[in-house]
């Protein structure tokens, strides 16, 4: 069986795209690697955030409709979004966020200090203290220091109605293990384990089902190394009776989309080309890129998006 090698990037929804903008490059400290458009529905900004580098499992990305209704929570869903920070950095992140006004709510997860809180939108958010971080680059202009940075992402957790037929299917199709216990909540995980390679399942079978929103999470993308790792997993997906869509190119990345058994969005996206193949490693999201088949129509869509202040944010020091 070919494995996934953990979290590529998590896409959600969101209100008003400066707000969400200067929440999370001037507050989180994460740098916006790239500002482009829904490519399903141009008339919205899709917003990427990560480290300097824009690496793979550090990449947060958003949808902005402020018009959308608050999402619904439920089974089917992420229910949270983790990032790892460097161990000794939970001080730091608590007074940090205390002094930008977040509420947060301190707690130990699998042994490891967490906190959690929500984005000016309602996106359940949490920190937790990482002894595997990812290998992830600084940036520089960021409100945090280098050393205490955000090193991308630990774990998701889904709320399920079924932990067997959804773990399972990490298990079987995806190449997940359980590897523990804790509250009510399961946590799986894939290459080895660490940030980036989790997934925290919490069984709920009479949860009502959830529903798309602002405040939400759209899908996860899971890392494949190239086109053939996406291929082989591709076809692990078919054969386990679940539809999946035939690879689309993302310019930054190649995606398969597929809904496990349980009802979350999933994604299988290749670790390249990366964000650099359309602007140099200093520009990343300096400006507006669209994708080729979009360039004729640049007018009219520049002028359908709100602006967007690209700069200081309020929370940087």
């Amino acid at each position: 069986m070919t494995s996934v090698h953990g979290i590529h990037h998590v896409t959600a929804i969101c209100g008003d795209a400066q707000e969400n903008l200067d929440f999370y490059t001037g507050v989180l400290g994460l740098r916006l690697v790239k500002r482009s458009v829904n490519q399903d529905s141009p008339d919205t900004y899709h917003l990427f955030y990560a480290d300097a580098a824009g690496s793979p499992g550090a990449d947060l990305t958003f949808f902005p409709w402020p018009g959308m209704s608050a999402a619904t929570k439920g089974a089917g869903l992420v229910m949270e979004v983790g990032f790892a920070i460097p161990e000794g950095s939970f001080g730091f992140w608590a007074d940090h966020l205390r002094d930008a006004g977040v509420a947060t709510e301190r707690s130990k997860r699998f042994g490891e200090a967490t906190l959690s809180f929500q984005d000016p939108h309602g996106l359940a958010l949490a920190l937790s203290e990482s002894p595997r971080p990812l290998p992830v680059t600084p940036w520089e202009a960021s409100p945090v220091p280098p050393e205490r940075q955000i090193r991308g992402f630990h774990a998701v957790r889904l709320r399920e109605h079924g932990l067997g037929i959804s773990g399972g299917f990490l298990r079987d199709v995806m190449g997940f293990e359980e590897v523990g216990s804790e509250d009510g909540w399961h946590r799986l995980a894939v290459a080895g384990g660490g940030s980036s390679r989790l997934v925290e399942i919490q069984e709920e079978p009479d949860a009502p089902r959830g529903m798309f929103g602002v405040g939400g999470v759209h899908h996860v993308a899971f890392r494949v190394a190239d086109d053939e790792e996406q291929h082989a997993v591709r076809r692990q997906v078919l054969a386990a009776g679940r539809p999946a869509t035939e690879v689309i190119d993302r310019f930054w990345f190649r995606s398969v989309y597929f809904h496990e058994p349980g009802g979350v969005l999933y994604e299988l996206a290749t670790d390249g080309p990366g964000f650099s193949v359309d602007e140099a490693p200093g520009e990343l999201g300096a400006r507006l890129i669209l994708p080729p088949w979009l360039e004729p129509h640049r007018g009219e869509i520049e002028r359908a998006l709100p602006p967007l202040h690209v700069g200081p944010t309020p929370g940087r020091k």
